[in-house]
């Protein structure tokens, strides 16, 4: 009997309860929605109410208010101090009117998907998206929808580009930029906020730039920017090699191959020798729950719409004569990809390194790759415990008592301050494969300390050394609980959810922990 870090998907109460919270997912969404479309949280700036007085001014009556603002306090929302209702700091800053990062508008469009989505059984039916909006559309539905469409899509794309600036930062920016399928204008407004020295191209379509240029005004950047009307399928109405950036942001996911292949066609093209690309998007390597969901979104939305590989996007990069940053992934549920003609010219780029490496090291198949701090790293006396007493594999070569013990396990946290928690599933020789496959990637890309604890005894040979000398020792790790690692905390420091297999051949997952410094 061998202790490994696992969680069984098929036993216990667990897997009912996600099931039961996926299930009811939509009653925290409707909750979110209902409170924005009555301005809950503007009412309730800057000093709060009771349930009273916001019942008052709603003309509701009072009880299933203070129902929903208790709602509203369980799920963070809101908060409470006697009878007094109160925004949280996330309310307060995303939720409120007028608030520069005020996200009311982007949640509510949304809402307006939920009737396509109830259409996704039809969209699979018929292998892809069902006639909505409806095709004759009166011309003023089509421009309020639009502008509404504009201007959620700003809300979103503020919070992006406070990301994306900050890569750019050591760059001296100057001349003109462009923007295709630029919406509102929100990216490159972030740029010509950023850097002076800046003028912008932004290309959409006529509709849609009347918002543009409402929105740019807002900003007081109209002087600064020209738009052109296009339909960017086609030929780009702009200068070839002008640019000092283009920009495609949150465009590429709506079309498919042959579009994405003309819209960096036209992008190279329209590049200074020197100019960057700066390409912003959903990608499938990137937070893969998020970016499988917003592809069935394209799925359901648009007509050809997709979620691409990073790795895809590089390859088209590359054939165009361009040289490419790898995925470079942001914050939140999106990532950039950055290209220049010359190599160097990306050497200036204020590049997140340990994020690419999360982006590298998922790739090689990994189901989670949690950043946590070393400090974070559970170790405790108990774990050789259960090695020695209900293990079969004690004593074998890196298990204890040959491997460190959880005195030494501590030391050595002491050289570090980071780590990635690297989940997978076995077989186990696969998986301590694919660990040492993230320690040499580590590696590679600067961590010269990098050095990984895998899962379970080692499993590199198929048997070891009778005269007890280790054939692979250049390959061989030891296991994290055998060098005294609590598996199950550490875990659920990282917010991982762990619990105990209760039934023989449940689903297991495996850990691992690579330090990096």
């Amino acid at each position: 009997m061998r202790m490994l870090p696992f969680i069984d998907h098929e036993a216990g109460e667990s897997q009912p309860q996600y099931l039961e919270d996926l299930a009811t997912a939509y009653w925290y969404s409707e909750v979110l929605f209902t409170a924005v479309e009555l301005d809950v949280f503007s009412l309730l700036c800057p000093g709060g109410m009771t349930a009273e007085e916001l019942a008052s001014v709603l003309a509701c009556p009072v009880a299933g208010v203070e129902r929903f603002l208790e709602t509203l306090c369980s799920i963070g929302l809101l908060g409470r101090d006697g009878t007094l209702y109160y925004n949280t700091l996330l309310s307060g800053r995303y939720l409120v009117k007028g608030e520069r990062l005020y996200q009311g508008e982007a949640i509510l469009w949304r809402k307006t998907l939920i009737s396509f989505w109830r259409g996704l059984a039809e969209a699979l039916r018929v292998g892809g998206r069902v006639d909505c909006p409806p095709k004759q559309e009166a011309l003023e539905a089509l421009n309020a929808r639009r502008k509404k469409y504009v201007r959620a899509m700003d809300n979103a794309a503020v919070l992006k580009v406070r990301e994306i600036i900050p890569l750019f930062r050591q760059l001296e920016l100057e001349g003109c930029i462009l923007e295709a399928g630029a919406g509102s204008g929100a990216v490159a407004a972030g740029f010509l906020e950023s850097f002076p020295g800046l003028k912008a191209v932004l290309l959409d379509l006529a509709g849609v730039l009347e918002y543009t240029a409402e929105m740019l005004a807002e900003r007081g950047l109209a002087h600064r920017v020209e738009l052109r009307p296009a339909d960017i399928l086609q030929r780009w109405p702009v200068e070839r090699g002008r640019f000092t950036l283009v920009i495609l942001s949150n465009i590429i996911h709506a079309y498919a191959e042959e579009e994405a292949a003309h819209l960096l066609a036209c992008a190279k093209d329209a590049l200074r020798p020197d100019g960057l690309l700066l390409i912003h998007d959903f990608f499938i390597e990137h937070r893969r729950e998020k970016a499988a969901l917003f592809d069935l979104n394209m799925f359901i939305n648009t007509y050809n719409g997709k979620v691409f590989r990073g790795k895809w996007i590089e390859e088209k990069l590359s054939s165009l004569g361009l040289h490419a940053t790898g995925l470079v992934p942001l914050a939140s549920d999106t990532a950039v990809i950055i290209a220049a003609g010359e190599q160097k010219r990306l050497a200036g780029l204020c590049l997140d390194k340990r994020g690419r490496l999360v982006v590298k090291i998922q790739e090689l198949g990994f189901k989670e790759v949690r950043p946590v701090s070393a400090g974070d790293v559970q170790v405790a006396e108990w774990t050789g415990l259960r090695c020695r007493f209900g293990c079969g594999q004690y004593g074998k070569l890196r298990c204890p008592p040959h491997s460190p013990f959880p005195a030494k396990t501590r030391e050595v946290l002491l050289d570090y301050s980071m780590a990635l928690l690297l989940e997978g599933e076995p077989p186990t020789k696969n998986f301590q494969e694919q660990v040492l496959q993230a320690e040499r990637e580590a590696f590679l890309a600067g961590y010269y300390k990098a050095f990984a604890y895998w899962s379970g005894p080692c499993a590199v040979c198929e048997s070891c050394a009778e005269d007890g000398q280790c054939r692979n020792p250049r390959q061989s790790r030891p296991s994290m609980e055998g060098a005294g690692i609590d598996v199950f905390e550490t875990a659920r420091s990282a917010g991982l959810s762990l619990d105990t297999v209760k039934n023989r051949g449940g689903y297991v997952r495996y850990f691992a922990l690579l330090l990096l410094e």
